[in-house]
């Protein structure tokens, strides 16, 4: 499942990152996105999701959306 899938509000475990892209895995792995962390999807937009990770709300694509498996 990914976060496109996500219910809104609750907290889900990043099981991995889908990506051949190795500065969008740094990218995530700068916000605090990598396999073992909760991320919590605070709601849905027309082009991808707001995100909750640690402390701090992001507004990720949904192509980015697709690539996070929860």
């Amino acid at each position: 499942m990914t976060l496109v899938d996500a219910l809104e509000g609750k907290e889900y475990i990043v099981r991995k990152i889908v990506t051949d892209d190795e500065e969008l895995d740094s990218f995530l792995f700068s916000l605090g996105c990598y396999a073992g962390e909760p991320i919590t999807v605070v709601s849905h937009l027309k082009g991808g999701c707001v995100v909750s990770i640690k402390d701090g709300r992001y507004n990720i694509d949904s192509q980015l959306a697709a690539a996070i498996e929860i």
